[in-house]
């Protein structure tokens, strides 16, 4: 069976392409600038990032892999890098299960992340609460013309359906609800239906790329290749941004504020009541039969990303 999404391109490589996946990202280049920050645009179809120039801006904290300029973001979620070839070398090519998570920069940003998913790794429980990670630049901020209303995501960089990762720092950085849902979701369930139905590995890497010293990623490589196929089944180097139509962001701390208003939208936090054996938060400690004393106090977001849902009564 044959997994693809149709705007990435085909997922089965071509002859004059089997080389291309030992090439580094060092080699493969781009010829639009970068963007400061993000506006909104009309929807696109997906771009392809041009070859031929050798500036390269952002370093990935491990040193070993860089891109270079991007498009700046016209409404697409993504673009296809370097012909749909991901970079990997033949020798990172593995067929065992394992997953890598690079250590925290000094500014406490995440790093390179990679795994040979199969299988074996791949979660058996639901995922749990990750509310108390709070990424570098992490805002709790919430716009009407945002899908769930919350601007940003703590965003796996390796899904949760891969590796079963939950509230692991070095695999959450701060995204938008865009690129979670839009840009990598797709790309994210592509590999996981492959891998469940045919029982083989893929190779799977999201590099996050940041501006200088930004808190905030301006958006992330994804690259994946299946492996018992030779990439027949799984094909796929994609650079997703980090953006949200109508949305201004700065990239440096976090800030955003709505196109054409140049203010920042108010924080919102609204502290909301759980029980540990109830599915409901509350708005009140007190509501029906529960005992305040065990009440327990967290934020509305934080109770929702958990699964909990508002309580008729007291919402």
């Amino acid at each position: 069976m044959l997994f693809a999404v149709v705007a990435c391109g085909s997922s089965k490589k071509s002859s004059d392409n089997q080389t291309s996946k030992q090439t580094t990202l060092k080699e493969a280049t781009t010829s639009a600038e970068t963007t400061e920050k993000t506006t909104s645009g009309s929807t696109k179809e997906p771009t392809e990032i041009a070859t031929g120039d050798n500036s390269l801006v952002g370093s990935n904290p491990e040193g070993g892999i860089t891109l270079e300029n991007i498009p700046a973001y016209s409404g697409s979620s993504y673009v296809v890098v370097n012909n749909n070839e991901p970079f990997f070398k033949e020798d990172e090519i593995k067929t065992s299960s394992y997953e890598f998570y690079s250590e925290l920069d000094e500014l406490g940003r995440c790093g390179i992340t990679h795994a040979c998913v199969g299988k074996d790794i791949m979660p058996t429980e639901d995922r749990g609460n990750i509310g108390q990670v709070k990424p570098t630049g992490w805002h709790t901020v919430k716009y009407d013309i945002v899908d769930g209303k919350y601007l940003y995501n703590r965003c796996h960089l390796i899904g949760f359906q891969l590796t079963g990762e939950n509230a692991n720092k070095k695999n959450l950085i701060t995204g938008t609800r865009s690129m979670n849902v839009d840009g990598m979701l797709p790309f994210e369930n592509m590999v996981a239906d492959y891998v469940k139905e045919t029982d083989n590995h893929v190779m799977y890497r999201v590099t996050p790329m940041y501006k200088g010293n930004d808190l905030v990623a301006y958006g992330v490589l994804m690259e994946a290749i299946s492996v018992e196929d030779d990439g027949e089944g799984i094909l796929f180097n994609v650079f997703v941004y980090n953006a949200q139509p109508g949305i201004e962001i700065d990239y440096a701390t976090g800030e955003s504020w709505l196109v054409g208003e140049g203010t920042t939208e108010k924080e919102t936090t609204i502290t909301v009541w759980i029980t540990s054996t109830g599915s409901k938060y509350h708005s009140i400690n007190d509501c029906g039969t529960m005992n305040p004393d065990k009440a327990q106090k967290m934020s509305q977001e934080d109770a929702e990303e958990a699964g909990y849902e508002p309580c008729e009564k007291c919402h």
